[in-house]
């Protein structure tokens, strides 16, 4: 055998298409593992420089759009392809002739002596039996599309890798946050999406009990407008984007004023930040919102409860990167900055709503790969192909012959038991 006809055996095996599966899902499980689309200084702090390093040399830290994942899959599909193709034209001889006379042989049963063949076949629930070619001997055949089974399987086993791969290379997912009334991107997609209105359902114990957020999404720039009301674990599809709503917190307008005079005013979420209109340097952040403010004398400020009855806010104030002060301010309260004229202050408390956008053109690829592989292993486990033959003999009766594909002692026995009862009506 030459060099090239061997790497080709090799590459159309079952054990190429072992490995790959091995590979991609180690590949898969480390993709899952590390946060994808991390900078190397967030590497670093996670996991230390070496493995950082490691992490972008492989490009473990975009798993699912390296050239190596992209490679394995396409060797794996291209395995499986090959592995059908060379197996159809033995799989088309093999179910026509499971339909033919055969010569018997060692792999049939054999049971002599029937005067009615056709009502031994109609006891086994098999079809009508038909001539063979002799024109003499009769043939019944069923369960053929059990020689398909696996063939079937490995073709969804196919669109299942391909549609997950495509999926995970062509995915795309986006977040966006604000509060009623705001217009907000949803990440690099070039939609927009205005919260029209959300609403936290609480408990009797002040547990969460359900999100649930009024949303209009359109293209930026465009009046094409598209509405839904979206909560947890009922997202909406718009505009070729599946919304889900994710998660909350507390957000507050903050008020700035310089000599009095209106300087800023925006809406702040916990944990964002906002430089101070014309002071570029001096930077306002939001360290958490209190609904229900009380000073725990063990762990410092804390809420009673989930509910908006005694808001306080808790800030930072930074000038050329250095903290200039940390306080909680109350609703009554500002931050005075004397020498700059400034008065900053907080208010209306209320939830923002945290939206995801996911988009994957080819989840219905995988779907359909997943249920042609059902399909396939039940037609390789439940579709028993088996065959009856009946040749006359000289006395005026005939054999019956019958011959199963697969090992399947319930049939040979059903045959058994259907040729005695033939017998038996003498």
């Amino acid at each position: 055998m030459s060099v090239l006809k061997k790497i080709w055996k090799f590459l159309t095996s079952m054990k190429f298409a072992v490995i790959l599966l091995v590979i991609l899902a180690v590949a898969c499980s480390v993709g899952s593992m590390i946060t994808q689309n991390q900078s190397y200084a967030q590497y670093t702090e996670q996991y230390g420089e070496r493995a950082a390093a490691v992490i972008m040399a492989l490009h473990l830290d975009d798993a699912f759009h390296s050239w190596w994942f992209i490679t394995i899959t396409a060797f794996l599909c291209l395995n499986l392809l090959l592995c059908n193709v060379i197996r159809l034209p033995s799989l088309i001889r093999r179910t026509g002739k499971a339909a033919e006379y055969e010569t018997p042989d060692g792999s049939f049963s054999e049971y002599p002596g029937v005067r009615d063949p056709e009502t031994v076949i109609k006891a086994l629930k098999m079809p009508e039996s038909k001539a063979a070619a002799d024109g003499k001997a009769r043939v019944s055949s069923s369960g053929s599309a059990g020689f398909w089974g696996a063939w079937v399987c490995h073709i969804g086993v196919l669109l299942l890798i391909l549609g997950f791969s495509l999926g995970q290379i062509t995915h795309r997912e986006y977040t966006a946050y604000g509060v009623p009334g705001e217009t907000v991107p949803v990440g690099e997609s070039g939609l927009m999406v205005t919260i029209d209105d959300f609403r936290v359902g609480l408990r009797d114990d002040d547990t969460v009990e359900q999100y649930t957020a009024d949303i209009t999404v359109f293209p930026e720039g465009s009046s094409d407008r598209q509405s839904a009301t979206i909560s947890v674990n009922n997202p909406a599809d718009l505009h070729g984007y599946r919304f889900y709503q994710n998660s909350t917190g507390y957000a507050a307008r903050m008020i700035i004023t310089k000599a009095g005079e209106p300087l800023q005013e925006t809406v702040l979420c916990a944990g964002e930040f906002t430089p101070v209109s014309g002071i570029p340097q001096l930077v306002v952040y939001l360290n958490a919102i209190y609904p229900d403010y009380y000073m725990d004398p063990v762990s410092g400020p804390s809420t009673a409860s989930g509910q908006l009855k005694n808001p306080a806010y808790l800030y930072s104030l930074y000038y050329s990167g250095e903290m200039l002060g940390m306080n909680v301010l109350m609703p009554d309260e500002s931050i005075s900055i004397n020498d700059q004229e400034l008065d900053i202050r907080f208010t209306d408390p209320q939830n923002y709503t945290l939206i995801q956008a996911k988009k994957d053109s080819f989840t219905w690829l995988a779907f359909l790969g997943g249920i042609i592989t059902m399909a396939g292993l039940f037609m390789a486990f439940y579709l028993k192909p088996r065959k009856i033959q009946a040749v006359p003999g000289e006395d005026g009766t005939w054999t019956v012959y019958n011959k199963v594909y697969k090992k399947d002692i319930y049939f040979d026995e059903k045959v058994r038991e259907a040729v005695e009862a033939e017998k038996a009506k003498e």
